[in-house]
């Protein structure tokens, strides 16, 4: 693939870190919201949500 084009070789990488990218925030939000899963079965109180004022 020699002949190909610079820019075709600058959308390929880029669609690469695109992609590398939207999978990583795909698992780190899989992740925070597995930890909020565990957060949720603790009871909280809910007064200590509300304003203060």
């Amino acid at each position: 693939m020699p002949q190909m084009a610079p820019l075709w070789w600058e959308i390929l990488f880029t669609m690469f870190i695109v992609s590398f990218l939207f999978m990583n925030i795909i698992i780190y939000f899989n992740k925070v919201f597995a930890q909020s899963d565990n957060l949720k079965d603790q009871k909280i109180n809910a007064e200590e949500f509300k304003w203060k004022w």
